[in-house]
């Protein structure tokens, strides 16, 4: 276990503040077994082994650097209150009920309200996912802790941030008190699909989407708990129309944040919205992927947060296997994808494009091969994205093909094979790596099989490829699109 250099707000306790900084870098020999001036009192004897503090510090430590018996009460105080934490995987630190980053094994020891807990059943959810393990307890805790969570795709996020956002939803208060922005409007019908099933058996709840296309007249007042949309339009509800107090708003939740605070008019828009929320709102940000700049921007704003977050190197699934084919040309892409999509057992698939024209030409091609194709493209209207997506959820269409507008957060459980027809690059040309984590992040989910297949067709996507695959330190194998043995391995290691 290791203390971690904590962003302490101006209000905190200065004793405390002095004596985690001085724990700052001492290093326990076992992690597993604290020293027992460590363990609160109300721990179990079994977990209070008989050490001293001298005998649990690793290392040489300066006599002045010892922790007194006041300063071990104090650091006991900071541990119940959650604010040392450990940064290396999502395991927490201390197993004690009474702290906010107690961890749980099932939904029934989060207290949840019956009707509640019945809906995270009726939807399949038997045990808690590592994420929702750790977060649930210490975003249900009172009073309320903020969060910023990384956790990879298909690791149950969106039911982590739903269940909190519906579990603080007072149906006494007639007016928008729950707030969750999305990047997108597809991710944000997702999200609203989510809450909406996990209080099938909550008919009190009122949800309402904040997105294009959803309009409400001027001077009406909005008696909705909770809004669930994007930043522009419901900056547009609370500031121009005034439909709704933001200053009333208890619970704000940031998906794919990492996007939200990268993207320049997300970034203004929801930086907007958080300076009108009041400093009592619980603030939660969830996403795959957060880089340096990013986290230390969330850091900034989010006041004590309790970070869960993953080490890159771990962000790559493993169950997802990866590997890459060498062609010559789109035809020759295509032809690849042909071959393997004949062989291989696939569920439903999903082809990813950087272009729309190259889009549209996939799927006209495959389309006259008999195939069954859906293509969403940004341009669309809103009816018709939502139609494309049902469809495929519902199994009409076996290939969905899409530009990065469907990279992120889009969860079809069917999907067991991923192309990237080309591969994720940035304006400059160089590897998008996180892009390329949310693209095959939509076949793996929820600890499934799955395969991503990468079309190579030029030096400088392979200087791409090899550059995505020393980021994430997994393997990228090649495969033979024109072996049939070769490409029936891949349904054999299921």
């Amino acid at each position: 276990m290791a203390t971690a250099n904590l962003d302490w707000g101006a209000e905190a306790d200065a004793e405390e503040k002095e004596v985690t900084n001085k724990m700052t870098n001492i290093n326990l020999q076992n992690k597993e077994n604290p020293p027992a001036w460590m363990v609160p009192s109300d721990q179990p004897a079994a977990a209070a082994a008989a050490t001293t503090p001298e005998e649990g510090l690793a290392g040489s430590v300066e006599e002045s650097e010892k922790i007194s018996a006041a300063e071990k009460s104090l650091l006991q105080k900071v541990i119940r209150k959650g604010l040392v934490e450990n940064h290396h995987d999502l395991e927490v630190q201390r197993k004690d009920p009474n702290s906010p980053l107690y961890s749980v094994k099932t939904f029934e020891a989060l207290n949840l309200r019956p009707e509640l807990l019945k809906g995270v059943h009726a939807m399949g959810f038997d045990a808690p996912s590592k994420i929702q393990e750790t977060a649930l307890p210490t975003l249900l805790v009172d009073p309320p802790q903020n969060m910023i969570a990384q956790s990879q795709s298909g690791t149950g996020k969106t039911a982590a941030f739903v269940l909190a956002m519906l579990s603080r939803t007072d149906v006494t208060k007639n007016y928008p008190h729950v707030v969750c922005l999305s990047p997108t409007f597809e991710l944000a019908i997702q999200t609203g699909e989510v809450a909406k099933k996990m209080a099938k058996f909550c008919p009190h709840i009122r949800i309402r989407y904040a997105v294009r296309g959803e309009e409400i007249p001027r001077g009406s007042q909005l008696d909705d708990h909770i809004l669930i949309g994007t930043p522009g339009k419901l900056l547009d509800w609370g500031t121009k129309l005034r439909c709704f107090d933001l200053t009333k708003v208890e619970v704000f939740v940031l998906d794919e944040a990492d996007v939200m605070i990268a993207t320049q008019g997300h970034q203004d828009q929801s930086i907007r919205i958080h300076k009108l929320l009041p400093k009592s709102c619980q603030m939660m940000l969830f996403s795959a992927t957060y880089d340096e700049d990013v986290m230390k921007f969330a850091e900034m704003i989010i006041r004590n947060p309790v970070v869960l977050k993953l080490h890159r190197e771990q962000q790559s699934l493993d169950n997802i296997k990866q590997h890459y084919v060498v062609c010559k040309s789109k035809e020759d892409k295509y032809r690849s994808i042909s071959n393997i999509y004949g062989v291989l057992t696939i569920g439903q698939a999903m082809i990813f494009c950087h272009t729309r024209k190259t889009a549209s030409w996939l799927a006209e091609t495959m389309s006259r091969e008999g195939h069954a194709v859906a293509l969403l493209s940004g341009e669309l209207e809103i009816d018709q994205r939502i139609n494309i997506i049902n469809r495929f959820r519902e199994g009409k269409e076996k290939v969905l093909i899409t530009t990065n507008v469907m990279a992120r957060g889009i969860d079809v459980e069917q999907v067991t094979m991923v192309v990237n027809f080309d591969l994720p690059v940035d304006q400059n040309g160089r590897a998008d790596c996180e892009t390329y984590l949310h693209r095959i992040g939509r076949t793996g989910r929820f600890g499934k099989s799955g395969v991503a297949i990468n079309l190579v067709d030029g030096p400088r996507s392979m200087q791409v490829l090899q550059f995505i695959e020393a980021h994430f330190k997994r393997p990228i194998l090649r495969l033979d699109a024109e072996d049939v043995d070769e490409i029936e391995k891949l349904n054999k290691d299921d």
